[in-house]
């Protein structure tokens, strides 16, 4: 399951960069068609964050657990 979890990591982190170059192509041509990559771009690298925290966490909790 953990492992699992770690995988969802770096998909939040490909869709950050998906939609940065996403806001660098579509920046030239329409700007307000870039809002909601912006705001997908933002809320993927919070969500790695958190994540990446969450996980972290919950290993040192279970490791603190079997000693």
């Amino acid at each position: 399951m953990i492992k699992f979890l770690r995988y969802t990591e770096y998909l939040y982190l490909a869709v950050a960069v998906i939609s940065i170059y996403k806001i660098i192509t579509l920046w030239s041509i329409d700007p307000k068609e870039t809002y909601i990559f912006i705001f997908f771009a933002v809320i993927s690298i919070a969500m790695f964050i958190f994540r990446r925290r969450y996980r972290k966490r919950f290993e040192q909790h279970k490791k603190d657990n079997q000693q």
